[in-house]
């Protein structure tokens, strides 16, 4: 059986429940779903979809850089949204952190999200 090691970086917001940032195991990194919450201030400070989607890609960026490996070896993402219509500006944040490596991802649109947030993001991540 292969192990689970649960991941906790000091640079992403800490969890708001009973759960981790992410877990590894059998060469994936299966991350939570990412809030735009600052981990300096832990609130979310900024309204705008796109600044959230950006600080939701920052915060999975720290969470995967704590595992040894880093975001663009995603292989699956899914991103969660109160605001559809907000796609096109999420989309465009969203692919600069892929460099045109983009993995296979779903968007949803839910009625709402944690703290008010308008999007939150969960990505599984290839180990390095």
């Amino acid at each position: 059986m292969t192990e689970l090691t649960r991941i906790a970086s000091a640079n992403a917001p800490a969890a708001i429940g009973p759960y981790v940032q992410a877990v590894a195991h059998a060469g994936l990194l299966y991350c939570s779903g990412a809030l735009p919450i600052d981990p300096g201030t832990g609130s979310i400070d900024v309204t705008d979809p796109a600044d959230q989607a950006r600080q939701c890609l920052t915060n999975l960026t720290a969470v995967c850089a704590e595992a040894g490996t880093a975001l663009k070896r995603a292989v699956r993402t899914t991103i969660y949204t109160t605001d559809l219509s907000a796609f096109g500006a999420i989309n465009t944040v969203y692919a600069e952190f892929f460099d045109g490596e983009v993995p296979a991802r779903t968007t949803i649109q839910v009625a709402a999200l944690p703290m008010g947030a308008t999007v939150e993001i969960d990505a599984i991540v290839a180990l390095a």
